[in-house]
């Protein structure tokens, strides 16, 4: 509640916007999860990339001609 308030108060001092985050479990995600397992839905991955090109990435995203997901893969 707190952090809510705090984040109402200063977005009009600093040069974003800044907006509360809901940390609460939200339950689509579990039953979006059950989708893509089952195989009923499929996310549209338009480019992957390793932790270690994450600047590539973040330019690609920026050039704004991505048509899906850009995933950063991260091995262990």
């Amino acid at each position: 509640m707190i952090q809510q308030l705090k984040c109402v108060l200063l977005s009009p001092f600093v040069g974003q916007t800044l907006a509360p985050v809901n940390d609460k479990p939200n339950q689509d995600l579990g039953f979006q999860r059950e989708l893509i397992a089952a195989g009923k839905i499929t996310p549209a991955i338009d480019k992957t990339y390793p932790l270690n090109e994450i600047a590539e990435a973040m330019w690609y995203l920026e050039a704004g001609h991505v048509r899906g997901k850009v995933v950063i893969t991260v091995s262990e």
